[in-house]
Formats: C-alpha cells, sequence, structure tokens
C-alpha cells in the first residue's frame, strides 16, 4: 500500500526519493506513528517533503489516497474526543430549515451576541439560544440556523455565518500548477501590449544591415532593448471558505497570469476587499499589507483583476464591522470604490457560474459596485474580461 502511495506522491509532482521513502519505512518500523492516520500524515511529509511549497500537493495525493481511512489498526485505535462531539451536529430537512427564523439583522445579531455573552454561564448543545453546539441558536457550533456567526467550528457546513469568531487558516495557491489546456494562456494573451525598455541587449537585424551598408561594408552592429509585454497587472484573489470550491481553476488562472504578465502584483483577500491584504496566506495573521499602501504603491496605469465568487452575507460588502473575520471600521464597499476611483481600468473574475448570480444578493450588490464589469472565470468570460480591458487602454 505504502509502495502505491509513494508512486501517486511522484505522479502529483512531489519529488520524493527512495532514499526518502525507506526512511519512513524505518520510522513506521519503529512505531514512531502507531494507530493514527494524522500522525501517519505528519511522520510522512516530514520524511518525504523537503520543500515547504510541495506542501500543498502532498495534502491533494495523500486526501485523496486515504479518503475513508479512518486508522492504520482499528483495533488499537482511539476515537478522539472531537469526533463524538461532531456526533451532535444538527441535520435538518429543508422544511424545518424554514421554520427557523433569522433575528432580523447586523444590529440586532451583534447586540444579541453580546447580551449571550454576558449571560451565559456553561457550556450548551442542542438548543436555540445560548452558545453551543448541535442546535439551531444564532451562536455556536454544529448546528443551524439562516443567519448567524460561528464558533468553534473547524469548517464550514452551510455556508450561512455572517461572521466567524475563530482564526481559520489558508493556502497560498500553487503558481505552478500545470495547466490542462492553454485556452486561458491565450485569452489572456488578448491583453498584451509590447514594448521595448531597458538596456540594449537584443540585436536589431534590419538596423544593423542598414547601417553596415552605409558603413561602406563595415560591420555596425545596433541593439535594441528586448521586447516585452509591457502591461501591468494588479491581481486581488478571494481565498478560504466558499472559495475552497473553486481552487483548481484559481490556481489555474494564477499560473497563467504568472507566466503572462512581467509586470504583475498580487495580494489575497478574504470574502471582500477591506482595510488590509495579504502575500503569504501562511503569514497573514502577522505580516498584512495596509490597502491604503497598495492603492499609493501601485499607479493607475495597472490593471486592476479580482478574483471571487463574491457569495457572502450583504453585511459583509455594506457594514462596517461587517467582516466575516475582523471589525472593519469601513464597509467593504466603500474600499472597493478605492480601488476603482484609483484603476479605472479593473474586472471581477467571477468562479460561479453566471447562471446562478441572480440567486445571491450579494453577487448582485458587488456587480453593481463594479459597474456591472463582472465576468464569469471560464475561457469566454476571460476572453470577454480581457477584451474590456483592453478598449480600456
Amino acid at each position: 500500500m505504502l509502495i502505491e502511495f509513494f508512486l501517486k506522491l511522484r505522479q502529483g509532482g512531489v519529488p520524493a526519493s527512495i532514499k526518502e521513502f525507506l526512511i519512513l519505512i524505518e520510522a513506521l518500523e519503529k512505531q514512531v506513528a502507531f494507530g493514527s492516520v494524522e500522525d501517519f500524515y505528519h511522520l510522512a511529509r516530514t520524511c518525504l517533503v523537503k520543500d515547504e511549497k510541495f506542501f500543498d500537493r502532498y495534502d491533494l495525493v495523500f486526501a485523496a489516497y486515504f479518503k475513508g481511512v479512518v486508522g492504520i489498526d482499528a483495533a488499537a485505535a482511539v476515537i478522539p474526543e472531537d469526533w463524538l462531539r461532531k456526533l451532535v451536529e444538527k441535520n435538518l430537512s429543508d422544511e424545518e430549515k424554514k421554520l427557523i427564523q433569522s433575528l432580523g439583522g447586523w444590529e440586532k445579531l451583534m447586540e444579541t451576541l453580546k447580551k449571550r455573552l454576558e449571560e451565559q454561564k456553561g457550556r450548551h448543545q442542542g438548543g436555540n439560544k445560548w452558545i453551543g453546539t448541535g442546535g439551531t441558536s444564532p451562536f455556536g457550533a454544529y448546528g443551524y440556523n439562516p443567519e448567524g456567526i460561528r464558533i468553534g467550528q473547524h469548517e464550514s457546513r452551510n455556508r450561512r455565518a455572517v461572521k466567524v469568531w475563530d482564526q481559520r487558516e489558508f493556502k497560498n495557491l500553487d503558481d505552478t500548477v500545470e495547466l490542462g489546456t492553454r485556452n486561458i494562456k491565450v485569452a489572456l494573451r488578448k491583453l498584451r501590449k509590447f514594448a521595448r525598455t531597458g538596456a540594449p541587449e537584443e540585436l536589431d537585424m534590419e538596423d544593423t544591415i542598414r547601417s553596415t551598408a552605409k558603413n561602406a561594408g563595415w560591420l555596425d552592429l545596433k541593439m535594441v532593448p528586448e521586447r516585452h509585454n509591457a502591461v501591468k497587472v494588479l491581481l486581488f484573489l478571494d481565498i478560504g471558505g466558499s472559495m475552497d470550491d473553486h481552487v483548481r481553476v484559481c490556481e489555474q488562472l494564477f499560473s497563467a497570469t504568472r507566466t503572462e504578465f512581467k509586470h504583475l502584483e498580487y495580494f489575497y483577500f478574504h470574502n471582500f476587499l477591506y482595510d488590509r491584504v495579504w502575500k503569504d496566506n501562511r503569514r497573514r495573521a502577522t505580516e498584512r499589507m495596509a490597502t491604503w499602501d497598495v492603492l499609493h504603491t501601485y499607479p493607475h496605469d495597472y490593471k486592476l483583476i479580482i478574483v471571487g465568487d463574491a457569495t457572502m452575507s450583504p453585511y459583509e460588502i455594506t457594514y462596517p464591522g461587517g467582516s466575516v473575520e475582523h471589525s472593519n471600521e469601513e464597509s467593504g464597499a466603500v474600499w472597493l470604490q478605492r480601488a476603482l476611483s484609483v484603476y479605472s481600468r479593473a474586472i471581477w473574475l467571477n468562479p460561479q457560474p453566471e447562471a446562478v448570480w441572480n440567486y445571491h444578493e450579494s453577487i448582485a450588490i458587488t456587480r453593481e459596485l463594479m459597474g456591472r464589469r463582472m465576468f464569469p472565470l471560464t475561457i469566454d468570460g476571460l476572453d470577454r474580461g480581457m477584451r474590456l480591458l483592453t478598449r480600456a487602454q
């Protein structure tokens, strides 16, 4: 089984060697990891992956290969406490969900949470009022409410939370993904604008021939700067949450833009553009960049491309403090309008199918803020978006 796993890693682009695989086997024989898939995951990654840039590829192969495996030795395995707690997750029918009412708006939700924090004295489970688990309360984890605040839950289940009171970890997009098709690159090339700038490093054949002829046959070399794509692109990428469903296509786009544009700057954000962005998701809690600094660093001749599904609570766009992760002093709509005032040549690429846009209020709001310059993240959508940016040159 492990040999096949090793081969799958190699096929998935993780450059693990035979020597590293033998080290893993030796570690297993000495029971460094025993009876736990999680322990084996960390041990195998330590032995087989020598560069953290391959962690994403390792995770994808591991998840696919060991899907459904709950333990290396079932007889010796101990059921983790968090697994037992998740047994209380609330699973409701569509009819039952319709009977559960939201509290009635952003202000009411935040006011009620403050009151619950002051009043609650202990842990609750299965109720409809207190902060707890497995119930229909607007506050807590592993339950259901059409409009609530998620507290203490590993990941999204129903995607109905308007705020998340936990620190979450996101992964960087892999810019070395090999595209299965060249169509994305072809669409992006419509935005190219070639120019010759910099030091003269390339032979100008026509001028050399002309100058040599004028010089009575004595060779007179003429050099010109290298011709390259002069278009400048500022790329904002939504990461985490509902965007996890679109990682593959976003990685393809990210990889293509890194190849096609010499002048490319990129930043990550979560759900909507606010007062801060970041370059590395692993350090987003400590190494953020103020959005104001981005707007003042990169001039107006950059073309702005925002990538995100725009699928969220409308409060996250329209309300101060509406961010799902932090208390923003100004609404997301204000920050987007500031970005558009600097970069008049801007589009929004949405990985959600265009057919469902009308069913999401947040997408409709974002689309209007963008002046309807939102395009689906498809080949046709890319083509239309690039044509619009080209006309704006």
